[in-house]
């Protein structure tokens, strides 16, 4: 590689399933979504977000969201519906860390654990690139969409996400 350290296992699981990146050094200051767009001069419809999520139950059920950070993960209507939850909420930031190793900011879609399920919204698809987290916070993976059907058990969902109200 270039130097520049992803997580291993973010690393592992590109490499095991064959995934076509470009890795990408980010200050580890600039890592949360806006700072780093601004930053680095990336449009913020090329930057997606893996978001956990968590079904109210006991014990909660959890799924990987990823949606473009222009957009808002509609948690209310499609997560509970998918979770087949009453309720669902983001999951919060310790369960986060202790679920995916990874940390807030760099949390991705890749190198999750093998049972958990993966949502990525429809939209991702209509992109030439999305940048993801690199499992850290001082890494970034650049991705051709089409890549992720290489992931198992992935799914692409329409209507993941809603537009936010216009300003």
């Amino acid at each position: 590689m270039t130097g520049i350290e992803l997580h291993p296992a973010v690393l592992a699981a590109l490499e095991a399933h064959g995934i076509a990146f470009e890795p990408m050094a980010c200050d580890p200051d600039l890592a949360d979504t806006a700072a780093f767009c601004q930053a680095y001069g990336i449009p913020v419809e090329d930057s997606a977000n893996t978001i956990l999520v968590a079904s109210r139950a006991n014990p909660p059920d959890y799924a990987a969201c990823l949606v473009l950070a222009h957009t808002r993960l509609d948690v209310n209507r499609a997560v509970r519906q998918r979770l087949g939850a009453r309720k669902a909420s983001f999951a919060s930031a310790g369960d986060t860390v202790g679920l995916t190793g990874m940390l807030i900011g760099g949390v991705t879609i890749f190198g999750l654990p093998l049972d958990m399920p993966i949502w990525v919204d429809s939209r991702v698809l209509g992109r030439d690139r999305v940048i993801v987290g690199g499992g850290n916070r001082s890494s970034k993976v650049i991705i051709p969409p089409a890549e992720l059907n290489k992931i198992p058990g992935l799914e692409f969902v329409e209507g993941l996400a809603v537009e936010p109200p216009a300003q």
